[in-house]
C-alpha cells in the first residue's frame, strides 16, 4: 500500500510515540538531532517522501534525514541490492564485486582526473583523511575553510568550521576561516555582480596577513548546506581555487550534501567548471547507509604514509554491505534518471517559493538550485534581522500538526527533500509550511 500524506489521526506526538521516547529517554545521552527530540515522534515506517509514526500519523518529509535520503524511504532496488548482500557477505577489508563496481562508478561520475577513491564511514572521518593527505603531499599543516562552512564535529573539522560549533572546543589544530559568498549577507554589503566577487579579494589579504606560510588545505562547500543552503555566484568557487593554487594548498571540495545530484548534477563544483584536486563524499553516497568518501587526483593519492598499506584505512570503511548500498544508489539514480526529476520538481517548488516574499511578511529570501532550496526569515527586511529561534520554532510544530516535517525551526529554513520527491509531494509539503508560517505570523501581529 502506498502510503500518502498529510494524515493525522491523533494529537502530535502520540500516545505510543510518547511512551517509546520516553523509554529511550531514561538512558539515552543528551545531543540528539533537535528536529527529532522537538517532534517527539516515533517511526513506524517510511515510504518515498513521506514517514508514519507509530500512531498512525503520516508526514511529508521535506528534510530527507538532512540531505542523506537521496532515493527516498524504503526504494524497491534499495532494498533488494541490501537483501542481497546480506546473504552473501556484510563484513571486512577484502575486495568485494559490489566494492570494486563502487569505485569504478564513482570514478566515472566525478570529474575527469579526480578519480582515486578511498572510503569511509561517515562525513567528518573522510573530511580528517582528506586533510591528512593534504599534509602528506604539502608537507605543510595549516587547514583553511569558510564562514559558514560546516565539515563535522571531529578536532580537525573543528579548525574549519564556520558556522560557530567550534567555539567551546578550543584550542583546535592551526586553521583559518575566510569569507565566503553570501550574497544575501554580503560581508562587505555590496551588491552582485556590481561586487566584482570582493569577499574573495577579502579572503585573499586575510589569509595572507594571517598564514604562516604553511597552508596544506583548502576546504569549502560549493554550496553551503548548515549555513542555510547558501547559493554563492559560479565565480565565487573558481576565485577560491585560485586562492588555494596561491597558496600551494590542495583544493578540497567537500560535497557531502551537493553531491551524487543533490543540486540537478552530479556534483555541485561541476556549475563553476572547478575541478578540485580531491572532493569528500557523504550523506546521499548512500541513501542512508553509513558510507563516506573521499576521491583525489592520482598524483595526489600517491602522497606518504597516507598511501602506505593501511595508511588511509578505516575498519569500516567500503565493507561489503556499505558498498552494495551506494552501489544501488548510484545505479537508480542513474537507471530511473532522478537528476532529470531533480531538476523539474525543484523548479517548480522554488517557482513556488518565489512568490512568498509578496505573500508573507517574513520572508526575507528564497534561493535554490536543484532540491536545495531554503527561505529565509527576517524579523525586517530592511535589517535582514533573522527571526528568533523561539518564533520559528513555533513554526516548526504547527507544520507538525498539519503532517510536515521540514527544518523550519531556524530562521534559515533549509529544504531537501529525496531526490525523487514526486511535484505533487514536493508543492504539498510546500503549501503546509507557507500555512504554518502564515499561522504564527498572524499570532505575532505579521499577519
Amino acid at each position: 500500500m502506498k502510503l500518502t500524506a498529510p494524515h493525522i489521526e491523533t494529537q502530535i506526538p502520540g500516545p505510543k510515540s510518547r511512551e517509546l521516547v520516553r523509554k529511550e529517554q531514561q538512558h539515552l545521552a543528551p545531543g540528539l538531532q533537535g528536529f527529532a527530540l522537538m517532534s517527539g515522534i516515533a517511526v513506524e515506517r517510511a515510504q518515498g517522501s513521506v514517514i508514519e509514526d507509530v500512531d498512525g500519523n503520516r508526514y511529508v518529509d521535506l528534510i530527507g534525514g538532512i540531505g542523506v535520503n537521496s532515493l527516498g524511504h524504503c526504494h524497491p532496488a534499495y532494498k533488494e541490492a541490501l537483501h542481497a548482500q546480506i546473504e552473501k557477505a556484510t563484513v571486512g577489508s577484502f575486495t568485494s564485486a559490489a566494492r570494486a563496481d563502487l569505485i569504478d562508478e564513482v570514478a566515472r561520475l566525478t570529474p575527469a582526473g579526480v578519480d582515486r577513491v578511498q572510503l569511509y564511514s561517515s562525513g567528518a572521518e573522510a573530511v580528517e583523511s582528506a586533510f591528512r593527505l593534504a599534509k602528506n603531499a604539502t608537507g605543510k599543516h595549516e587547514v583553511v575553510g569558510f564562514w559558514g562552512g560546516f565539515h563535522g564535529k571531529t578536532m580537525g573539522t573543528l579548525a574549519v568550521n564556520g558556522a560557530g560549533n567550534q567555539r567551546t572546543y578550543g584550542p583546535t589544530p592551526p586553521g583559518h576561516v575566510l569569507p565566503f559568498a553570501n550574497c544575501y549577507r554580503c560581508p562587505l554589503k555590496l551588491t552582485y555582480p556590481s561586487c566584482g566577487i570582493a569577499c574573495a579579494d577579502l579572503a585573499r589579504e586575510q589569509l595572507r596577513h594571517q598564514s604562516t606560510g604553511q597552508v596544506a588545505a583548502m576546504i569549502v562547500e560549493p554550496m553551503q548546506g548548515t549555513a542555510g543552503n547558501v547559493i554563492p555566484p559560479p565565480e565565487f568557487l573558481q576565485r577560491a581555487q585560485d586562492i588555494a593554487r596561491e597558496f600551494g594548498a590542495v583544493f578540497i571540495a567537500d560535497e557531502m550534501i551537493t553531491g551524487f545530484g543533490r543540486t540537478g548534477r552530479w556534483f555541485a563544483c561541476e556549475r563553476s567548471g572547478v575541478t578540485p584536486d580531491a572532493i569528500t563524499l557523504g550523506k546521499g553516497f548512500g541513501s542512508g547507509f553509513p558510507i563516506s568518501g573521499v576521491v583525489a587526483k592520482h598524483e595526489l593519492a600517491q602522497a606518504k604514509p597516507w598511501a602506505n598499506p593501511s595508511g588511509s584505512s578505516s575498519s569500516y570503511g567500503g565493507n561489503p554491505l556499505a558498498a552494495a548500498a551506494a552501489l544501488a544508489s548510484i545505479r537508480t539514480l542513474q537507471r530511473e534518471n532522478v537528476l532529470e526529476n531533480v531538476r523539474g520538481v525543484g523548479a517548480a517548488m522554488l517557482a513556488e517559493l518565489r512568490t512568498w516574499p509578496e505573500r508573507l511578511r517574513w520572508v526575507g529570501d528564497v534561493r535554490g538550485e536543484g532540491l536545495l532550496l531554503a527561505v529565509e526569515l527576517v524579523a525586517d527586511r530592511t535589517t535582514k534581522e533573522p527571526l528568533p529561534r523561539k518564533v520559528c520554532e513555533e513554526i516548526f510544530q504547527e507544520g507538525l500538526r498539519r503532517g510536515l516535517l521540514a527544518m523550519s525551526y531556524t530562521h534559515a529554513i533549509r529544504l531537501q527533500p529525496a531526490l525523487t520527491i514526486e511535484k505533487e509531494v514536493g508543492l504539498a509539503g510546500l503549501a503546509l509550511l507557507r500555512e504554518a508560517i502564515a499561522i504564527v505570523a498572524a499570532r505575532h501581529g505579521a499577519g
